[in-house]
């Protein structure tokens, strides 16, 4: 048995987020399809991460056990064919028998992006938050420099079973910026992990401190509202380098 660590590109629009649920398109659901057709058994498939629904990955990981002896290109390449366009598989690697995708990873970049003209291109519609209203863009960026370091971000997540008694909330933030690009803000975060809607509630904190509504020289006592999904990408996934060489 094969233990198989893939690189996921995937256009998040049309899925209900990366885990399976019953009767709904969603990207573990069409990766797990694909690998079972090429194994003609049942594959499981572990990501990362959940990313939610409509959410982007520029670059999502994930693990699994093959015993088809495919060659790693020739696996690629079957992947792509049978998956929709929306989902492409940029890497395939054998990996160490021990690695996993969720719990190995050290840590993980997500960028959202803000479309700050009035006018939105419909080509860009489906992969920015439109937000052509006034903002201070220097108070954004200060805002986003106070998310760095360890804090206790439950304020910042969405109800979830997991959170119960003991489930710690602290996470750590190791950059978080917020950059011009013509008409795009980007707010890019570093850090080794993030809780359920935890980084468009962090965008929509931000939002709220460029309005003049929230300190932003101060790390915030309260977020703002959820940004939506269209904005958000997972960047990249990191693990330490004994866990990706496949020894």
């Amino acid at each position: 048995m094969r233990r198989m660590r893939i690189t996921v590109s995937y256009d998040g629009t049309d899925f209900h987020g990366w885990q399976v649920q019953p009767g709904l398109p969603t990207v573990q659901a069409a990766l797990e399809a694909v690998l079972s057709e090429i194994e003609e058994k049942a594959v499981a498939i572990t990501g990362s991460g959940r990313t939610d629904a409509g959410v982007h990955a520029l670059a999502q990981v994930a693990s699994f056990d093959l015993a088809n002896p495919i060659p790693n290109e020739n696996l690629r390449r079957a992947m792509n064919r049978l998956l929709p366009h929306s989902i492409r598989i940029l890497d395939v690697q054998e990996a160490a028998p021990r690695f996993h995708a969720r719990y190995d990873a050290v840590s993980k970049t997500y960028e959202y992006r803000i479309f700050r003209d009035e006018v939105c291109p419909p080509f860009e519609r489906r992969y920015v938050h439109h937000h052509p209203y006034p903002m201070d863009h220097a108070a954004l960026a200060q805002a986003a420099k106070t998310f760095e370091g360890s804090h206790d971000f439950r304020a910042f997540a969405a109800a979830d079973e997991r959170y119960g008694d003991g489930y710690s909330t602290i996470r750590t933030i190791f950059s978080s910026s917020v950059e011009q690009h013509g008409a795009r803000l980007i707010f890019r975060i570093r850090g080794t992990g993030f809780l359920k809607h935890m980084v468009r509630n962090l965008a929509g904190t931000l939002i709220e401190a460029g309005r003049g509504n929230i300190d932003p020289g101060v790390f915030p006592a309260r977020c703002g509202a959820t940004a939506p999904a269209c904005g958000l990408f997972l960047v990249c996934v990191e693990y330490p380098n004994e866990l990706e060489s496949g020894t």
